[in-house]
């Protein structure tokens, strides 16, 4: 059984889906947060990456992981973005509502208007959890739009959306790493 995630009978890609999310739900915040770690280490020892404030971005099942790492490390990540994020409310003491409370960065929430995935109810509960607790975020729902809208490969993209998503990272990150 996946946690959050239906698979329809009618997919004609299931065995695909299926392995996919076998994969994704054999992940972990403290896994990820590990290599996580390891990349930050990495960068901060290349002569080429400067100190300072850094940004976390991620797509879907990495939007949660994106939040995490700003939870993790308040005070060098100043932006933090999940693009059509999934598993944004959960009973989990690393749910990405809660993750959120902890961070000092400005975080961005990109969500489809149709999205499986993370269901408008969701959204709503992670816009009024990070309002309730004076987070500095922004959840913006993508109107007409569906999981995948910013991937040109992807059955749902939409040149429009996708562009306003990179419109809105690019300014995120302006404001926040200069």
């Amino acid at each position: 059984m996946h946690v959050g995630f239906a698979i329809s009978k009618l997919d004609p890609e299931e065995a695909a889906r299926a392995r996919m999310f076998d994969l994704m739900d054999s992940l972990s915040t403290p896994l990820v947060m590990a290599d996580a770690d390891a990349l930050l280490d990495f960068a901060d020892r290349d002569p080429a990456a400067g100190p300072g404030p850094i940004a976390t971005l991620g797509y879907c099942m990495s939007g949660q992981y994106a939040v995490n790492f700003a939870a993790r490390y308040p005070d060098r990540v100043a932006a933090a973005a999940s693009i059509y994020g999934v598993r944004l409310v959960t009973d989990r003491a690393d749910s990405p509502h809660l993750a959120a409370q902890k961070a000092k960065a400005e975080l961005y929430f990109a969500c489809a208007e149709t999205d499986i995935y993370a269901p408008r109810e969701m959204v709503e509960a992670l816009d009024h959890s990070l309002k309730a607790n004076g987070v500095l975020a922004e959840v913006e729902v993508y109107p007409g739009v569906h999981h995948g809208f910013a991937f040109p490969q992807r059955p749902a993209f939409d040149k429009p959306a996708a562009e306003r998503h990179w419109e809105r990272l690019f300014a995120l990150w302006r404001r926040r790493i200069g």
